[in-house]
């Protein structure tokens, strides 16, 4: 991964962008009113850098072809001005470019003691909090262009479809790790141990 301030699962990422639960952590945070035991700050970690140049090479893979068609119609039959229509692939290519790195470092987890949260988004930011007794199935899953760029993405199902959830980015021994982690602490909280 990248250095330190830009790598999602660092420390100093982490503080970059704040508290994200909105919920107190670190020590003496139990309530103003409430003295509790410390809570222990959260740990978040990203996903790999790979899947940043993964999504880079769709973007490209997909709108440079589409300039180069659009410019070869329209400039024998439409003449050259039209043909600068052609550059709006390109203009947005370029703002893909950036908007995509901004998505990936906005894609963190952290594995809590009851729960699993999940973050992600630029503009409209989505916190997942999924609680390990809710868990039914939890998967790894990989298809052919992320297995090319060595990743996979956990996929967890809940009773409610609409608060299924997923990470992806992760290199599969990661993956599979907290696939049995998540399945570990589920199995434990439905029984109620």
């Amino acid at each position: 991964m990248s250095d330190a301030g830009n790598d999602p699962g660092s420390a100093a990422h982490g503080a970059a962008h704040g508290a994200v639960t909105g919920a107190a952590s670190g020590p003496g945070t139990a309530g103003p009113s409430e003295p509790g035991p410390a809570a222990e700050p959260e740990r978040w970690s990203g996903v790999e850098r790979a899947l940043l140049r993964m999504r880079r090479v769709v973007l490209l893979s997909t709108l440079l072809p589409l300039a180069a068609v659009t410019a070869g119609v329209l400039w024998p039959t439409a003449g050259p001005v039209w043909a600068a229509f052609a550059l709006l692939p390109c203009a947005f290519a370029a703002w893909g470019w950036g908007a995509l790195e901004r998505n990936w470092r906005s894609w963190r987890y952290s594995e809590r003691a009851d729960d699993l949260l999940i973050t992600r988004g630029v503009l409209w930011r989505e916190l997942t909090v999924v609680p390990y007794g809710r868990m039914q199935l939890v998967e790894v899953t990989s298809g052919p262009l992320e297995r090319r760029y060595g990743l996979a993405r956990v996929q967890l199902h809940t009773a409610a479809a609409t608060t299924d959830a997923e990470i992806p980015g992760l290199v599969p021994d990661e993956a599979e790790r907290l696939r049995d982690r998540l399945t570990e602490l589920g199995g434990a909280r439905s029984a109620g141990l």
